[in-house]
């Protein structure tokens, strides 16, 4: 019969094992411990019969109570919806000089808008709208198919070449790539772009190329920019006197994009938002040109 041995330090009984000289005490598990461990043991088989829990194959266990995020997401949908629906009614049957006109839809309008443009119009345009490099700037007041409430909307709405059957078309021909103008030609009137949005460029040694750049501006690019180089809503041309640019203003910047073109491309919106909150952008957007102009 094996003696129990006895830590002279501790008095508790050793396990009877010992490595390097140091033996193993007996010591039980804390009360508290144990106590803890069972509890959530007895509360894990709980929660398995009153809560979703075990897969079945195409199916899972539902639960005592019955529980289901989706039905819960559902109903909270549901609940959202009747509390926004006296407005968004509001928005959608109200013109848009009706909606700018009434202070409390417009409130509605810059909370809505600015979350709808985040999730939505950011990625391309930024958070404060200001656009980059190839991408318009919407808080600067200049616009390329109007920049009334109406028109923006109907932007969105068909887009810009893209695959709406009634999407606004619009493309920057590639003059110099497909040798509609030589190199030459492509620098003077590049030239005198630049110059119309910086006149401190005309000196005596560029007057030349500008004046140059003129004549080939009115033979190849009035058509579409106009004789004053201030653009075309109709045709989505940009205006080239007012000093904004998608593409970049500086003179190698306008030279690269009279060489290669530009065909820039704004998605269609009618299929992944609602009328109402087209309505509710286009007044947003619109208000981000007209207080920061």
């Amino acid at each position: 019969m094996a003696v129990e041995e006895v830590d002279p330090v501790s008095g508790r009984v050793t396990t009877g094992h010992e490595w390097n000289g140091i033996k193993e005490l007996d010591t039980p598990v804390p009360r508290g411990v144990l106590i803890f461990l069972i509890v959530t043991h007895i509360f894990a088989v709980i929660w398995w019969f009153v809560m979703p829990t075990w897969p079945l194959g195409t199916t899972y266990t539902k639960g005592l109570l019955d529980t289901n995020q989706h039905k819960i997401v559902e109903e909270r949908l549901v609940q959202a919806n009747a509390a926004r629906a006296s407005w968004v009614d509001a928005i959608e049957t109200a013109s848009f000089d009706e909606i700018r006109a009434d202070p409390k839809l417009m409130g509605i309008v810059r909370s809505t808008g600015h979350q709808l443009f985040g999730d939505n119009c950011a990625a391309c345009h930024g958070r404060d709208g200001k656009g980059g490099h190839g991408y318009p700037d919407l808080t600067d007041d200049d616009w390329i198919w109007g920049g009334d409430p109406e028109m923006i909307a109907e932007t969105m709405r068909i887009g810009i070449n893209s695959p709406h059957p009634e999407s606004r078309a619009s493309q920057m021909p590639a003059f110099g790539r497909d040798q509609m103008l030589d190199r030459r030609q492509v620098v003077d009137v590049a030239a005198y772009v630049h110059s119309l949005s910086n006149p401190s460029e005309s000196t005596s040694a560029t007057i030349g190329s500008i004046e140059a750049g003129k004549e080939v501006f009115l033979a190849n690019c009035a058509a579409c920019h106009g004789e004053d180089a201030k653009g075309n809503r109709d045709l989505g041309a940009p205006n080239l006197a007012d000093g904004y640019w998608i593409y970049g203003g500086d003179l190698q910047a306008i030279i690269t994009t009279i060489h290669s073109g530009r065909q820039g491309h704004m998605p269609t919106w009618d299929e992944r938002l609602s009328p109402a909150e087209i309505k509710i952008l286009a007044l947003y957007v619109h208000s981000l040109g007209v207080e920061n102009p």
